[in-house]
């Protein structure tokens, strides 16, 4: 089978290529999958980079979501049949097959299409457990940067449907009307003169009780200085420094909780109840049309280097795709 892989560490667009690997078969409690769509999501193109949470030994493959089509079930597997449709993955999804743990896959709705399918667990799972894992209340008031990012405009769609204020922080004013045209509201770009007093116009003077803080360097320190006291900052990712700029005063007078927050992690350790009642609601609201999950391009395996350098440009609108 063809898959794509990369036999040392470095940018994407220079190192992917292609390979023949042999089709894997399922053990006791995994299934075969055929690969139909998969997202490249920024943990994929950091890993590829070897400058992720988990690096893999080389030649390496690559990709960790995908739709596709059960093929073949290993061993135990009674609640997948062959034929079915299912969204999730494994390490290893860019390959025309894949094996992954028949517990991990989620069952797609007929109605879903095959483009929003193949992104429903990563990002948008990691959104909603966000939102959940902060106990917000309907009317609460939150803050994030990086609004423009995908799980940006999931948690401010989610947010939305749930009947919490969230107010998105983006670093160049195009990035306003760009989210405006996708109905969502509440944006504020940090490169204008003031943008604080329209943070608290907003607000209306209520506290800021959260924040999702996905950039790094001074740009931490800036949606940390527009929180309420006792409030929580939660660091989701890093897209432009390693580090946090924060005054200490922030956190000492303000009484600000730092916390990080890793999907992977998170989704490993929910109970099977909770994460099953996510998704359900995940599901809705992407039929309803409250969640939407755009599609940029779509590309072939053989040109998964220029599917990487479309997934790095800036101000692109919705998610770079592979097919086999």
């Amino acid at each position: 089978m063809r898959a794509v892989v990369h036999e040392t560490f470095g940018e994407p667009a220079d190192v992917l290529t292609v390979a023949e690997r042999p089709v894997p078969q399922p053990g006791p409690g995994q299934v075969l999958v055929r690969t139909v769509l998969s997202p490249i999501h920024n943990h994929d193109l950091w890993t590829i980079r070897g400058t992720y949470g988990f690096k893999p030994e080389l030649p390496a493959a690559s990709g960790t979501e995908a739709l596709g089509v059960v093929e073949a079930l290993g061993e135990g597997v009674d609640r997948l049949q062959v034929g079915q449709r299912v969204a999730g993955g494994t390490f290893g999804v860019w390959a025309e097959y894949y094996v992954a743990d028949a517990a991990g896959l989620v069952p797609v709705p007929d109605a879903m299409p095959d483009e929003a399918a193949s992104q429903l667990v990563s990002m948008p799972f990691s959104a909603i457990s966000l939102l959940h894992s902060l106990d917000l209340h309907e009317g609460d008031w939150i803050i994030q940067n990086a609004a423009n990012g995908a799980v940006g405009r999931m948690v401010a769609q989610l947010g939305k449907a749930r009947g919490i204020n969230v107010i998105g922080l983006v670093r160049r004013a195009e990035g306003v009307e760009e989210l405006r045209e996708q109905g969502i509201d509440r944006i504020v770009a940090t490169d204008a003169e003031g943008w604080q007093d329209q943070v608290r116009e907003l607000t209306g003077g209520a506290p800021i009780v959260a924040g999702v803080e996905s950039v790094g360097g001074k740009a931490a320190g800036d949606i940390a200085s527009v929180m309420g006291e006792d409030g929580t900052l939660v660091v989701f990712g890093a897209m432009a420094s390693p580090t946090l700029e924060i005054p200490s005063g922030k956190v000492i007078f303000g009484q600000l909780t730092i916390k990080g927050f890793w999907g992977a992690v998170v989704s490993k350790t929910m109970p099977a109840e909770t994460k099953g009642q996510l998704f359900g609601e995940l599901i809705t609201r992407v039929l309803d049309g409250s969640l939407t999950l755009p599609v940029s391009e779509t590309f072939v395996f053989e040109d998964a280097r220029d599917a990487a350098r479309a997934s790095d440009t800036a101000g692109r609108v919705g998610k770079v795709l592979l097919r086999p």
